[in-house]
């Protein structure tokens, strides 16, 4: 039983619903294993036993009877408010749709995790926990902004999670840590009593150590069975924008892995693609004020200073976005009469120090939010689902991750692509574990 908690979520359930593993010490193992592992990676933020307890106690018979999860710091929960990475609540303590369906599964809520300063980058860098640490290297980030989710998994402290993602804050520190993430088509997953809940680009999602994981998870949040499929046959298109500017070693091991899977390929381009990046980020940035009124007289300097100049952005700027975003749509659905699926690096190069967020591309040195947001920001104009999946170890001794784009509701042809990968590949990247942890 020590070594429960290292079992897969799917393990974990199964055994809860034979017999064979005893939640409560399921429960009480995973705590151990967050005070023995969280310290060095700041992913959690916060515990509490006894309310996780009554949780287990209550549970109903569901798919994840007696497993537990963690959710990041931007949903209510009944006894805790979300901070939203701040350092205040940002909404009362409540039921979040997210809290209903973990629950109504039978999930047991056992920690909330670290996230991005107001969800506001792609690195995790900033939040007023500080911060959070990748579970390759601490001295590194876990990404962001849903990167303590991220870290938590890649750490075996959860087998499971849920994040966020409004310009990749689910597949970015996916890839970063080495674990599996999923952006679900805009509305599949509940997003009432979610901080940004606002947004026309956020979807919720979850992170897993592999695609049968986060396929468990994704229909406990989503309410919905996806049904597992055949991949082998898959027509892939290769969006070469999204490839050409990609440290070297990251498009080796993505097209390594795209010749194992033995899906047919093509290169593609997309209408507007060029303009996704700054429509992705005027969004981001300007949907938010409407509903933070009184960010403006915030006593927290960034806050203020932020919500200050998102609105400086003139409004046609948005107008502008939101035509890109309808070429892209438009551009997107056309591809998808005859693929299957579009594929590209989740991030374009590993995970940055935290000392310095900056990474290295054949075009040169560029912030990591730039560079990030250009690879995942085309799902969150568009809605389409999207989702990583773990490659490969860098050099430097870092996870890279690939990424799928499925056209409207097609969570479980990506979820079945994934898994095809990961046989092709006999496992070798998603049971791959840090070092540390062995």
């Amino acid at each position: 039983m020590s070594h429960a908690q290292d079992l897969p979520l799917r393990e974990q359930a199964a055994g809860i619903a034979s017999g064979d593993l005893k939640p409560d010490e399921l429960l009480q193992a995973t705590l151990q294993r967050i005070e023995e592992r969280n310290g060095p990676l700041n992913a959690i933020v916060a515990t509490f036993p006894e309310e996780s307890e009554r949780m287990l106690a209550e549970a109903p018979e569901g798919p994840l009877h007696g497993v537990p999860v963690v959710v990041k710091d931007q949903f209510q929960i009944p006894w805790r408010g979300p901070r939203d990475g701040t350092e205040r609540e940002i909404l009362p303590p409540g039921e979040s749709g997210i809290f209903r369906r973990l629950r109504d599964a039978g999930a047991v809520v056992v920690a909330v995790a670290n996230m991005h300063y107001k969800g506001g980058g792609s690195t995790g860098a900033q939040s007023a926990y500080g911060p959070v640490g990748n579970p390759w290297n601490p001295e590194h980030v876990g990404g962001g902004s849903s990167g303590g989710p991220a870290s938590a998994v890649g750490a075996r402290m959860v087998a499971g999670s849920v994040g966020a993602d409004g310009g990749g804050s689910i597949r970015l520190p996916a890839a970063y840590c080495g674990v599996t993430g999923i952006k679900p088509t805009f509305g599949a997953v509940p997003v009432d009593g979610n901080v940004h809940g606002y947004s026309p680009l956020d979807a919720l999602g979850p992170f897993g150590r592999d695609s049968d994981d986060t396929r468990l998870m994704l229909e406990a949040l989503s309410a919905t069975e996806l049904a597992p499929g055949d991949a082998t046959s898959m027509r892939a298109g290769i969006p070469t924008y999204f490839w050409d500017d990609v440290d070297p070693e990251i498009d080796a091991a993505c097209r390594s892995v795209l010749s194992a899977a033995g899906w047919s390929a093509r290169d593609v381009a997309i209408d507007a693609e060029e303009h996704v990046r700054i429509a992705t980020v005027l969004h981001l940035g300007i949907d938010a004020l409407p509903s933070f009124p009184d960010d403006v007289d915030s006593p927290e300097p960034l806050v203020r200073a932020y919500d200050r100049f998102a609105s400086l952005v003139p409004a046609a700027a948005l107008v502008r976005a939101d035509r890109v975003r309808a070429v892209v749509r438009r551009s997107l659905a056309h591809l998808f009469g005859d693929l299957d699926l579009l594929v590209c690096p989740t991030v374009p190069a590993p995970a940055p120090p935290i000392a310095n967020p900056t990474v290295r591309l054949p075009s040169g040195e560029h912030p990591a939010d730039r560079a990030n947001v250009r690879q995942t920001g085309l799902a969150n104009i568009s809605g389409l689902p999207a989702m990583n999946v773990p490659v490969g170890i860098h050099s430097s001794g870092l996870p890279m991750g690939l990424q799928l784009i499925g056209p409207w509701g097609a969570e479980a042809r990506l979820l079945d692509a994934a898994r095809h990968i990961e046989q092709a590949t006999s496992r070798e990247f998603v049971d791959a574990i840090p070092e540390r942890y062995l």
